[in-house]
């Protein structure tokens, strides 16, 4: 009778005992009782009451998602290829349990049909340069179709846009061209100013015919710098005169 009481009492303990848990930091355990929702419990210590709770363990870290690439059709019908990055977390572990039977399956397919459908609307030039614009856009839509099961979508960035060799050839043909349409205003526009400023400064001597005579020695002065650089220059005939009495006059003086 003794033996008998001693198992009975040693088994509860041992029954007792084994229903205590651990739940780590960023672990959520949803408990069970005889098939219902109980409660969500954890961090840390806790006891569930054995051979009638059950429990489900959740990861609450942020998980990835890959997905996959996806060849799809622009709204400009520019057959593309693109992949991309998700990053969700739990924020309601009753939810992902009861609500959604694999919510890891359901946030890839959710993004993989709403990937296809945001390209669908938008040009092949907007997918290039408004990167930004259409991730936040993705995120949302998939943030609101998760919302229901628990989730919360963090971020989705697209990894790689993949287009046709030919399409790639033709944007580069456009770029090239935009480049020289630049470099032609550029260089129109520099004609332009150049031209003001030398109608200025043809008014300017207009205005100063002593400025022609300074403008003639600098040149003269520049022109002089090279060596072996043989310079005529064409002097006023009043002024040769005027030099020829000068000199005759120095020299009578001398005499």
């Amino acid at each position: 009778m003794n033996a008998i009481l001693t198992l009975c009492v040693v088994s509860a303990i041992v029954i007792a005992v084994s229903g205590f848990r651990i739940c780590q930091e960023y672990q959520r355990a949803v408990v069970f009782r005889l098939g219902r929702f109980q409660a969500v419990r954890g961090p840390g210590w806790y006891w569930n009451i054995p051979l009638i709770e059950w429990q489900r363990r959740l990861d609450m870290r942020t998980c990835t998602v890959d997905i996959e690439q996806q060849e799809t059709v622009s709204r400009d019908s520019v057959t593309i290829k693109v992949n991309a990055v998700l990053w969700f977390r739990i924020v309601d572990p009753e939810r992902a349990v009861i609500s959604i039977q694999d919510y890891r399956a359901a946030v890839y397919q959710v993004a993989l049909t709403s990937l296809r459908n945001i390209i669908g609307q938008h040009d092949l030039d907007d997918v290039l340069k408004s990167r930004d614009r259409i991730n936040e856009t993705l995120r949302a839509m998939v943030d609101e179709a998760t919302d229901p099961w628990g989730l919360s979508v963090e971020m989705v960035e697209m990894k790689d846009v993949e287009i046709p060799i030919a399409m790639q050839r033709a944007m580069a043909r456009e770029a090239e061209a935009v480049r020289e349409k630049r470099a032609r205003i550029i260089k129109a526009e520099a004609e332009l100013e150049s031209s003001v400023k030398l109608r200025d400064a043809a008014q300017f001597i207009a205005d100063n015919p002593a400025a022609l005579e300074l403008r003639r020695m600098q040149m003269v002065t520049e022109v002089g710098a090279e060596h072996n650089t043989t310079t005529l220059i064409m002097m006023p005939s009043d002024f040769m005169t005027l030099a020829k009495r000068a000199g005759d006059y120095l020299q009578a003086k001398a005499s």
